[in-house]
Order: structure tokens, then sequence, then C-alpha cells
């Protein structure tokens, strides 16, 4: 293997062709824009590599996901490993036009960052595939929503702004951490916000954060920094609370359950040294995502 090949998901004892797997997995390890904690383009082989360690059955659902539904993992695109000196709109046209190739040949797509300034191409490719509007769920520590950052508005920090451009609403979830320019942006245009404060507090958070997609078809994207850092700290910004992990899944259960998932991204892993315990969790959040795909296809 050579020094940017990556793993395949789970092993190539159960991995099948592309033409027979529904389910594709993206690798985009690009990190250009980090602010705190760098290596999140390691993100996508660290969780791939230790996907290996899943077991097959998930007790949950009670089968074994990837012997039911074929999962594919894409090559690498947009790797700025090898290409350190990739710009940010070399890198969303790649993610755009591979996204909707993929789409085209019928594939259910799970994107694995790198950094959330991915998600604007994966859902630009999204958008130009269905032409129609649909629901970014985001779970996330932080609100995303600077117009730019640091001189780019490309930032990992701008990522929900580039979607509120292209005229799609969204659901941001778990949010606990913003500026007082993001804070007026979501009372100007009444985005509904799942504030983590708020979900530690109210035991139908769940439904009530349903209750505000609006429409039938979502795209769901994932920064780890929104999940607890206690249990995956492995992330370029952690910020103390967030969601756990079997809140997590509830909510990802209803919401697979009740709308049109139509592509997921789990974006911002940054290995830690010495501990496999975020890649794995990462790894097994992506097994997950398929077994509630697969169960409400």
């Amino acid at each position: 293997m050579s020094e940017f090949a990556l793993h395949n998901f789970i092993g190539s004892e159960v991995e099948r062709g592309y033409e027979e797997s529904p389910v594709v997995i993206l690798p985009i390890p690009y990190e250009a824009t980090t602010t705190y904690r760098k290596g999140c383009e390691h993100g996508p082989g660290a969780l791939l590599e230790a996907s290996h360690q899943l077991e097959c059955y998930d007790d949950e659902l009670r089968r074994e996901t990837c012997f039911d539904v074929g999962i594919f993992t894409h090559q690498a695109i947009a790797d700025t490993r090898q290409n350190p000196n990739l710009a940010a709109e070399e890198m969303l046209a790649i993610t755009s036009e591979t996204s909707q190739k993929l789409l085209k040949d019928g594939k259910f797509i799970i994107a694995l960052g790198g950094e959330h300034a991915i998600t604007t191409g994966v859902v630009k490719g999204h958008l130009d595939f269905y032409q129609e509007p649909f629901t970014v769920v985001q779970i996330d520590a932080h609100a995303d929503l600077r117009q730019s950052y640091e001189g780019s508005e490309h930032n990992h920090a701008c990522i929900m702004r580039r979607v509120m451009d292209l005229g799609l609403p969204s659901l941001p979830v778990a949010i606990r951490s913003l500026c007082r320019e993001e804070a007026d942006l979501l009372a100007e245009k009444e985005i509904p916000v799942v504030w983590a404060w708020d979900m530690q507090h109210d035991p139908n958070w769940i439904e009530t954060a349903i209750a505000q997609i609006k429409t039938e078809k979502v795209f769901l994207t994932i920064d780890l920094d929104g999940i607890d850092p206690t249990l995956i700290a492995g992330v370029g910004t952690p910020e103390p609370g967030g969601i756990d992990w079997y809140s997590t899944l509830r909510f990802l259960r209803r919401l697979f359950e009740t709308r049109q998932v139509i592509g997921c991204d789990i974006m911002e892993l940054a290995p830690l040294q010495d501990s496999v315990v975020s890649e794995y969790s990462a790894a097994k959040l992506v097994y997950k995502l398929i077994g509630y795909w697969h169960a409400n296809r």
C-alpha cells in the first residue's frame, strides 16, 4: 500500500464491486483552513482503517448490515496529502462533479472529510442532481455561518453560510458556539436551532427538531465536534457539551424514519496520537448511517 492509499470500509471480505453497491463511501482528505488542531486530512484514512475492527452484526437493527447492502469505497478525491496547494474552488468543483456522477449511477453517498468546507461541494452536487430544495440537517458544535473567516469565504467556519447562499433551508443541531454575527443572522432569517443547552433540558427535543424540517428530502452533515468531546475528542475544534452517543443514534434513526435522507457526510475527524477511540467511533457512526438508510429505503 502506498503512502497515500486508503483502506476500504469494513474490509475486503465484505466489500462488493461498484456496480452492485448502492452505498458509496467517498473519502475527501482535504484540509486547508483549519484554525485550531490540524490533521483532518488524515481523518478519512484513520476512519477507514478503524472500520476493519467493526463487528458486522448490528445489535440495534438485528442484522449484518454489510452483508445485506453492498458497500463500495471510492478512491480518494481532492487529496491535500498529495496536493497541499489544492485551491478551494478546485476542491469544490471536484466534489460536486464526483457527487453528481455517483448520484446519476444511483448511489447513496457518505462522504468522509477532511474539513467541513468540503460539504459545500457535496451539497451542490446533490442540489444540481435533484433540482429541488432539501433541508441540510447539521450536527455541529458551531454555527458555521460567518460570511468569511481569515480571508476566505470557503473557510470551514463558513459552510452553512454557503448552504444558505444555495437557497437551502437548514436545521442546526447541538449548536453551542457562535459569534454575534452568526447569532444575529439566525434571528434575522428565523432559522430553527436545536441548541445543545436546550437538548439537555427537553426530553422531547428529537420530535421537536424533526417537526422543524419542512422538506421531504434531507442531506445530513455531521461535524464530529457536534458530539460530546468526551466521546470523540479527535476533532479540530472541540467544544464542551454536545450530544451523547445514544441520543445521537436516536435522532438519526428518527430522521431516517421520517424523511428521505438523500446523502450524508462526516467531517472534521482529526486523529489523536495514542488513541483510536475517535476514529473507531466515527467508523461505527458511518455503519449506523448505512444501517438506518437500508432499513428505511
